[in-house]
């Protein structure tokens, strides 16, 4: 009966919305914003030093924030790698009980994870049309910035199983 008010005047039900709105904003905030910088930065800058050094800022800040904080507070897992005495490279997972995970909010799942898969497909895109054009220098770019989506993409699968 509630939920079919809710619905009546084009709203949610509590139970259905973000449970952390702010975390999903910045989550989506960087992976926009290093893309949206190289996408449009041509029409604003002729020095490739000043595109190279904003865009993989904006991935080294989206990389971290993914890490460090969305990975936590939105699917419950994070990651890290460590380099052990012998010079080994050993991954460290950490993720919620399993209690705690079925708890987790769908949306901010769903989001966390989408966002993930597609900011590295719109990485591949954008190199493949450097590559088109003729453009290495900027294919250095795309390279680091993917290389970050596809770090996060790895450690955050190798976690969740």
């Amino acid at each position: 009966m509630i939920r079919s008010e809710f619905m009546k005047f084009g709203m949610r039900p509590p139970g259905e919305n973000y449970a952390n709105p702010k975390t999903c904003f910045f989550h989506v905030l960087f992976k926009a914003g290093a893309l949206a910088f190289y996408i449009l930065s041509a029409l604003f800058f002729n020095s490739f030093v000043i595109i190279f050094v904003v865009t993989v800022l904006l991935a080294a800040l989206d990389f971290w924030v993914v890490k460090n904080v969305s990975g936590r507070i939105l699917v419950g897992l994070r990651w890290w790698n460590e380099i052990n005495d012998l010079g080994e490279s050993v991954w460290k997972f950490e993720s919620l009980d399993q209690e705690s995970l079925a708890r987790m909010n769908k949306k901010d799942s769903w989001l966390f994870w989408w966002t993930l898969y597609i900011t590295a497909v719109a990485w591949i895109v954008l190199g493949i049309f450097s590559l088109i054009r003729f453009q290495a220098d900027y294919c250095l770019i795309v390279g680091v910035c993917l290389t970050l989506s596809i770090a996060n993409i790895v450690g955050f699968t190798k976690c969740r199983k």
